[in-house]
C-alpha cells in the first residue's frame, strides 16, 4: 500500500489522539456526556478540542487529495512527500494550538493546506 494512503490513516487518527490528551489528563472527563465536558474546558484542553475539530474539518479534502494522487497516475514519490509533509505539518499545528501560538499555527495551517492542494493537483504536474 502506498505511503500516501498510510498518511490518510494517520491523519484520520490524529484528531482522536489530540483530544485524547485532554481527556486522559482530566479526571473530570465524563464519557457519559463528553460534549458537556468539552464545553467546560479552559486553557490547553479547550484548545485540544478546537484542534480536534479542525483536524476533522481538513481531513476530507486531504483524504480526497490522497486518493486523487494515487488513482490518477500522480508521481508516487511526489505524492508520498506531500502526504508526509501534510501529516508532519498537522502535528506541528496541534503543538502550536496546544502551546497557544495562534500566528505560528495559522502559518502552519496554510502550509498544510497548500500541501493538500499540491497533492490533489500532483497528477497534472508531476
Amino acid at each position: 500500500m502506498p505511503l500516501t494512503l498510510w498518511c490518510v490513516l494517520i491523519a484520520g487518527l490524529l484528531p482522536i489522539l489530540t483530544v485524547g490528551l485532554a481527556k486522559w489528563s482530566d479526571r473530570g472527563f465524563d464519557n457519559a456526556n463528553p460534549r458537556r465536558w468539552a464545553d467546560g474546558l479552559t486553557g490547553w484542553r479547550k484548545r485540544a478540542v478546537a484542534a480536534q475539530q479542525n483536524g476533522f474539518e481538513v481531513f476530507p479534502l486531504f483524504a480526497t487529495a490522497a486518493l486523487v494522487a494515487v488513482t490518477q497516475d500522480g508521481n508516487p514519490v511526489t505524492a508520498n512527500a506531500l502526504a508526509v509533509a501534510f501529516v508532519l505539518l498537522r502535528v506541528v499545528y496541534v503543538v502550536c494550538y496546544l502551546a497557544d501560538r495562534p500566528t505560528l499555527r495559522s502559518g502552519v495551517w496554510s502550509l498544510s493546506f497548500l500541501a493538500t492542494v499540491a497533492l490533489f493537483t500532483s497528477p497534472a504536474w508531476s
